[in-house]
């Protein structure tokens, strides 16, 4: 058995904390990831890990050689792909994280698309509307909504986001329509607790460009904007939402937009990726289709393509609660 199963083996055993784990996340028994670690600790005349029933621990020894083997697998998977792209073909598996908002609406037909365009790439989709940290949890590439900050991420802009802060027809006939985000303090408010404004919604001075907070409050909060869209179209209250799920409902008079002129315009959506000495063929053949899927979207919809590409920086997780993408 060659030295880099057995330190695959390792790597795998480690990262999913035990034995068992592992063999369920790679497919192989445990007996024969165990016998390949400890041929490995044969090799090399030193106890790598520190087993117990319970639970497993590296020894010093463990920690140094985790980090130099885990840069060797990863040296060599850029190799491979240098050797895959020196014959002009793009193969493998992407891990991809998205928000689940993103997934489900309309705009995760992207996704769709580029596997029927692309069969010899398997993509692996992750819709979680949590912050992933893409190295820890190995991911290649994550789309996602927000407003940018400073960090070391590397990001592709594939189109804006707008937001729309809309209510019923009913609800606005009850109550009024307001003419300047000052007022919504008298107004319900359906709140979504996955934005990164909840329940102090930031809007811009039309004059000035400046943004401005507004809070607001409601008897309705969820964690989806579904939800969310449900509760306005039921007459519960405004909502501050992504336009792109209540395009559909906008268009055909079941919702309402006010304050147009006061929404903000920072926001985008973005492919994330970190840094990386070789950034395989299959991902970048994955961020260029999206930014060009969401030009023809954008051109359609608009009547003339936007400026996508734009190369950016976004909040990186280092080990500190990261900022909240905008949603």
């Amino acid at each position: 058995m060659d030295t880099l199963t057995r330190m695959r083996a390792f790597i795998a055993v480690v990262e999913n904390e035990g034995f068992s784990a592992a063999a369920r996340k790679t497919g192989r028994s445990k007996a024969l990831l165990s016998k390949y670690v400890r041929e490995l600790e044969d090799e090399l005349g030193v106890l790598l890990i520190n087993r117990t029933t319970r639970q497993i621990a590296l020894t010093g020894a463990g920690e140094v050689y985790l980090s130099r083997a885990s840069a060797i697998l990863a040296d060599l998977e850029s190799l491979n792909e240098e050797a895959r792209e020196a014959t002009g073909e793009a193969r493998g598996r992407i891990r991809v994280s998205a928000a689940r908002t993103f997934g489900d609406a309309e705009l995760g037909h992207s996704l769709v698309d580029f596997a029927v365009a692309h069969p010899e790439i398997s993509l692996d989709i992750h819709l979680d509307d949590n912050f992933v940290d893409l190295v820890e949890e190995g991911f290649d590439v994550a789309i996602r909504m927000t407003r940018l900050s400073d960090s070391a991420m590397i990001a592709k802009k594939l189109t804006s986001l707008d937001f729309a802060l809309c209510a019923s027809p009913e609800l606005l006939a009850r109550l009024g329509t307001p003419s300047h985000p000052s007022q919504l303090t008298s107004y319900p408010a359906v709140i979504d607790s996955n934005s990164r404004m909840f329940s102090n919604w930031s809007f811009r001075n039309p004059e000035s460009g400046e943004p401005f907070p507004v809070p607001v409050s409601g008897q309705f909060t969820a964690n989806s904007p579904v939800t969310v869209r449900a509760a306005v179209r039921a007459g519960l209250g405004l909502a501050m939402i992504p336009e792109f799920v209540v395009r559909a409902d906008i268009v055909a008079g079941r919702l309402v937009t006010v304050l147009d002129d006061f929404m903000p315009q920072e926001a985008g959506i973005y492919a994330v990726f970190p840094h990386r000495r070789h950034l395989p063929m299959r991902v970048r053949l994955f961020v260029d289709f999206l930014a060009n899927w969401f030009r023809r979207c954008d051109g359609r919809r608009n009547g003339s393509a936007v400026a996508v590409g734009d190369l950016a920086v976004v909040p990186q997780h280092n080990g500190a609660t990261p900022p909240p993408p905008a949603y």
